[in-house]
This record gives C-alpha cells, structure tokens and sequence, in this order.
C-alpha cells in the first residue's frame, strides 16, 4: 500500500496574502493517490500491515454515509487483499452515494447500524455481537484514529517543513493533529481548525496525546470557531469561497474539513493574527471525494 505521487507543494498567491506579507504553502496531501488521499494514506498503512501481520483476514470498522475513512479503508483493503466491512450510521439510501457506491466496488460489505446502536460502538457487548456475526476481525475505529494511525501520521512531516513558522491542518477525530504535533520542532507552532461545534476537541486532544505518550516540543492550538456551525454545516459564503479558490488559486477544498481551514486562516491573515514574514504551511489532508456527494445531495458544484 503505497502512494502513487509525492505530496506536491503549491504556493498560494493572494491578494491578502501580498498585503499582509505573510508566505502560505499548501502541502498536497490529496495529490498522493486519487482513493488514499491525504491523511487517510498516514492512518490506514500501519493498520493494514498489522491485520496482515496478525494473519487477520478481515478488517472493520465504522462511518457514516459519506465517510473519507470508509471510502479509503475500502480501497485499502481491496490492495491488500483483504476482506473490508463497513458499519454505516444511520441509513443507506438507494442507490448508494458514490462513497459507498465506491466503497462496495472496492468490495466492501456495507451494515446498517441505528443512531443508537452507533453509539455504543465502542462497547464490549457490541464488538462481541460483531464478532459472532463476521468471525475474527482486525478494528480500525471511526474516523481511523488509534495508535498505529498515530504513528503513520508522525511522518506527514519532512524536512522541508521544519523551516514554516506555522502548521495548519483541519481537525476531526485529533489523530493527525496529534502526529503533526508531536514532530513539529520547538519554535513552531500547530494550529488546528475543528470541523466541530463545540471547545470540547481541545481535551480530547489533549487526552488523546496524553494517551499515547505525546509530548509536544512545538506550541499548539485548536480554533473552534470556524465550523459554520457544525459538522458538515455551511452556507452559501463558504461555497462561493470554495469556487473561489479552486477557479483563482487552483485549489480544490472540500466543505466539511479543508474549506473550513483555510477559510480560518485566511480570516485569521486579515485580522493580523501572523507577524509581517511568517511562514505557512497548510496540509491539504484529501477528503475531495466527498465533494462529489455534496453536489448530488445539495445541488451545489463545487
């Protein structure tokens, strides 16, 4: 399982940009491989090779309907061999959405779980009815974050990013802010924007690290003020922005993770968050397979 490009990086050049003198890099995550796209590579490849080294022939895990990490895992088990099943929240409508549509060409079995059957996921009760159901199976959780994928996701940096003064990256599950954080060198500083409502993110991420044994040497903060209020939330502003930046910047973002950051960031440029000379670097960490369901869903095209 390995990716089929280099991340490219790609300067941005913006008006703002050049009038407050501040340098925004875009790491392009999303051009490694068109179905292990952006941080998905970093938290599944770790995971994939212990199901193999366990000899476990089946992996699963959950998400919802249009989940990046369901759409990936099902692509990643399918090179790998191995027999994926997807616990879907809520419901399945027909015909399928083209992420699970994807997800099942990938051979992907696909279960329907209730909002509140969803919620015990994690539940011993559970995993064992799961098990009596489709025998011995390697988990990997919501949205892909545990110990491995934190260790994938520690070498999304390289050395070329060590002289940004800034790191930016959504924030969903903390898996990936968690690995950045605990390899970015001290003086830097990791600065997440949560696709969430809510300031609980913080502790999470703070426990998350905690956790797994990460000591960051770098400063870090989460914004939570740029959701548009909620999980997949927007408005007719953000999707204008969207075009914006894929027509002017050549920037394709989605509306749930990427959009949101960069859209916090810029905001952040204008209210001179950043001293005159700092260094940005954005990861673009994928997700732009779901744009594809948002447009059938809303209407929109982005």
């Amino acid at each position: 399982m390995e990716p089929a490009n280099s991340p490219l990086y790609q300067p941005l050049h913006l008006p703002i940009l050049e009038e407050k003198e501040v340098q925004v890099t875009v790491k392009r995550l999303d051009r490694m491989h068109p179905s292990l796209q952006g941080n998905k590579y970093y938290k599944l490849r770790y995971n994939i090779r212990e199901a193999i080294k366990q000899d476990v022939k089946t992996v699963l895990t959950f998400g919802g309907a249009y989940s990046n990490h369901i759409h990936a895992t099902a692509f990643a088990c399918k090179q790998a061999g191995l027999r994926s099943i997807g616990l879907i929240r809520g419901e399945i409508s027909q015909p399928l959405n083209p992420t699970l549509s994807d997800a099942v060409k990938n051979g992907m079995e696909l279960h329907l779980l209730s909002r509140s059957e969803y919620r015990e996921k994690q539940s011993q009760a559970l995993l064992e009815s799961l098990g009596r159901k489709f025998g011995e199976f390697y988990l990997i959780p919501e949205g892909g974050t545990n110990a491995l994928a934190i260790q994938g996701t520690q070498e999304i940096l390289t050395g070329a990013d060590t002289s940004m003064d800034v790191i930016a990256l959504p924030v969903g599950t903390g898996g990936t802010f968690a690995g950045v954080a605990s390899r970015a060198r001290p003086g830097q500083q990791v600065l997440g924007f949560s696709a969430l409502k809510g300031d609980f993110i913080r502790k999470e991420v703070a426990q998350l690290m905690h956790t797994h044994g990460i000591q960051p040497r770098c400063t870090w903060e989460i914004r939570t003020d740029f959701h548009f209020g909620g999980y997949a939330r927007f408005n007719t502003e953000l999707i204008d922005f969207l075009r914006d930046m894929r027509l002017q910047a050549k920037l394709p973002l989605d509306p749930v993770y990427t959009g949101k950051m960069v859209w916090g960031l810029l905001a952040l440029v204008q209210a001179d968050h950043f001293p005159k000379g700092s260094r940005l670097l954005v990861l673009h960490t994928g997700g732009l397979q779901g744009i594809r369901g948002f447009n059938e869903r809303h209407g929109s095209q982005l």
